[in-house]
């Protein structure tokens, strides 16, 4: 404190390092910072996780039609001496094919889950999404050819054809051709929802 000629007293302030460097201090940076999420990020999760849903329900259905036609086996309760009357998958190429495509699909599908996975945890990643997509694209047709062959034996079954003198053998093997048919109904919801799951693919990956 000093006293000036005409009678004004001056108050000496001590001077603060802020004054000294010329900045005032600052906040905590992890306080004053707010984490700003994506807007879209709600909506990826929403579709990987409809993918991941989806996913499982084709893998259950891709896997319950194999386990259907690789059981598909009836004997008949007469036979001969020379004869037993047996239909069994293999007996036709067409149903053995369905069986290796729709293993190889159901193993794909189980393979997927993990990068399904990813997709939930990064909606925002694209490369997990792209892999998938295409692999999509190749088991879906796959699961297509072998439930539209197997589809069209499984009708020779039932109604045989006149014209080459086919006739149908599924009033004698029954059993046979109702496991057959179911296989080839769950092989088509698998391709249904197979293609379900490429369009929210490819919508997700739009939204980028």
């Amino acid at each position: 404190m000093a006293t000036g000629k005409n009678g004004e007293t001056a108050i000496n302030m001590p001077e603060t390092k802020a004054s000294v460097k010329g900045t005032a201090p600052l906040l905590n940076s992890s306080k004053a910072v707010s984490t700003v999420e994506h807007p879209n990020r709600g909506v990826k999760k929403g579709f990987a996780i409809g993918d991941f849903v989806l996913r499982l329900c084709a893998l259950g259905a891709a896997l319950g039609a194999t386990i259907a036609m690789g059981n598909a086996d009836q004997v008949l309760p007469f036979f001969t001496q020379f004869l037993q009357f047996e239909a069994q998958y293999d007996d036709f190429d067409t149903f053995r094919f369905f069986v290796m495509a729709m293993g190889m699909v159901s193993g794909y599908l189980f393979i997927s889950l993990p990068f399904s996975i990813i997709g939930i945890i990064r909606p925002f990643a694209t490369k997990p999404r792209l892999f998938l997509i295409i692999f999509d694209s190749m088991m879906a047709a796959l699961t297509i050819a072998a439930g539209s062959a197997s589809a069209s034996m499984v009708y020779l079954a039932h109604n045989g054809n006149d014209d080459v003198n086919w006739l149908p053998f599924c009033q004698q093997f029954g059993d046979f051709c109702q496991s057959a048919s179911g296989a080839v109904i769950g092989s088509l919801l698998a391709a249904a929802l197979l293609l379900v799951i490429i369009i929210l693919s490819a919508f997700a990956l739009n939204r980028n």
